[in-house]
């Protein structure tokens, strides 16, 4: 592992991804990430439509039938368990709950919702990701209430990012996390139930089938430049390092993606990786693993710096915002940590200060992650290289946040 202590940071990160990348510039310039949605198979588009044809078959037959107006293929996939669809569909619910690892007569007789959403959601899932390496899946729309928002969007949490995904919903108005995930899920609130066609809901039933078929069918006619991609990792107070990062790296002919490091910003990222969308990792701010830690709201859980190492992308991990845990507003901090030091960064944002045993566990983590993930095949390679760039002092930003300590970040 190679440390860097000496150097302002900025200059640090670019001159270990110098070093990491420059021998592998040609080689990333010349990868092709997967044919956006669409641009398999010939004939018309196809777009699959998720819901409990038992009892939403009049407004999913709707949806349908706009589609299919637009000169577009649909392909039905019903969840529903407890009757017979209303209207015929293309893959049934006893195929689904095949590929749920149940049967459509067992899930009957139990009569227990939470089993069944489970069942048909995973199999949802299996059906989605069969259709999509088939071909026949350039789209997937899903409607209903409560129960098929989780079915339906667990299978589109499941495909690819770019695949258009689209879920009009009575709970999209909430808390979409858990439906939405990492993905690019769009949620469409329904405004009024979803019971039989109306003013309403044909407004907004059309308005969602039409949306899924300019998504669907539909690529932009622009030209864009294949260049390698590096995923940078961003807080607040990390800022002013990633835009020097940033222009740094786009000037030399690197593409950058930027992620929030608030929990769901670092398992998108981490997800991108294993997609194959993502080329290399410059990783500033791994705050997230603070809140892993100590107990914050934003962790993004234990496997976060995995991906790159799985997949031996190049990659430099720094220690950004690792010297804040973070909470919601103040009155939100557990009681155990309200005599700590305290910062409101913002009415619903409150960082604590970690102390140096904090400190010295979130560097162990870190450390120990950094050397356990590293594929064996890689560790020698320039492709598959790892740096972590420690700061001497505080270089994230020209000055430190007003109610923070001025000390360097002393976790590794």
């Amino acid at each position: 592992m190679y440390c860097a202590r000496d150097l302002s940071l900025p200059r640090t990160l670019g001159t270990a991804i110098d070093r990491l990348f420059g021998s592998e510039t040609d080689r990333l310039r010349r990868r092709r990430h997967s044919p956006p949605p669409g641009s398999g198979g010939e004939g018309a588009m196809s777009v699959v439509i998720v819901g409990t044809l038992d009892t939403k078959g009049e407004e999913i037959g709707f949806a349908r039938d706009v589609i299919e107006a637009e000169g577009l293929d649909v392909h039905l996939v019903d969840v529903g368990v407890m009757d017979d669809p209303e209207i015929e569909p293309d893959t049934s619910a006893a195929v689904v709950a095949e590929a749920g690892g149940s049967s459509l007569a067992a899930l009957r007789e139990a009569g227990d919702r939470g089993e069944a959403v489970t069942a048909m959601g995973e199999g949802a899932v299996a059906v989605a990701n069969r259709l999509h390496d088939d071909g026949t899946l350039d789209g997937i729309l899903g409607l209903g209430g409560s129960g098929n928002t989780s079915i339906a969007t667990a299978a589109m949490r499941a495909l690819p990012i770019g695949v258009p995904k689209l879920m009009v919903s009575t709970v999209a108005s909430g808390d979409t996390e858990p439906y939405v995930g990492c993905r690019d899920v769009a949620m469409m609130y329904s405004v009024a139930d979803l019971e039989g066609i109306n003013q309403l809901s044909r407004t907004v039933i059309a308005n969602a089938a039409l949306a899924m078929v300019g998504m669907a069918s539909k690529q932009p006619d622009v030209d864009v430049e294949d260049r390698p991609t590096v995923a940078i990792t961003m807080f607040g107070v990390t800022t002013p390092c990633v835009q020097t990062a940033r222009e740094w790296l786009e000037e030399r002919g690197y593409e950058t993606i930027v992620f929030h490091a608030n929990g769901t910003g670092g398992r998108a990222m981490e997800g991108l990786i294993r997609d194959g969308v993502i080329d290399a990792v410059l990783d500033v701010t791994t705050t997230e693993w603070a809140d892993e830690v100590v107990g914050g709201c934003l962790s993004a859980g234990r496997d976060r710096l995995d991906a790159a190492a799985e997949h031996g992308l190049p990659q430099v991990v720094s220690t950004g915002a690792l010297d804040v845990v973070n909470f919601g507003p103040r009155d939100t901090v557990p009681k155990k940590f309200r005599d700590r030091t305290l910062h409101a960064h913002n009415p619903e944002v409150t960082l604590m200060r970690t102390t140096p045993d904090e400190a010295a566990e979130i560097g162990t983590e870190i450390a120990e992650s950094s050397t356990r993930r590293r594929v064996r095949r890689y560790s020698r390679s320039r492709a598959g290289g790892r740096r972590c760039s420690i700061p001497k002092t505080d270089r994230f930003t020209t000055r430190p946040p007003t109610g923070r300590s001025s000390k360097p970040c002393a976790a590794l």
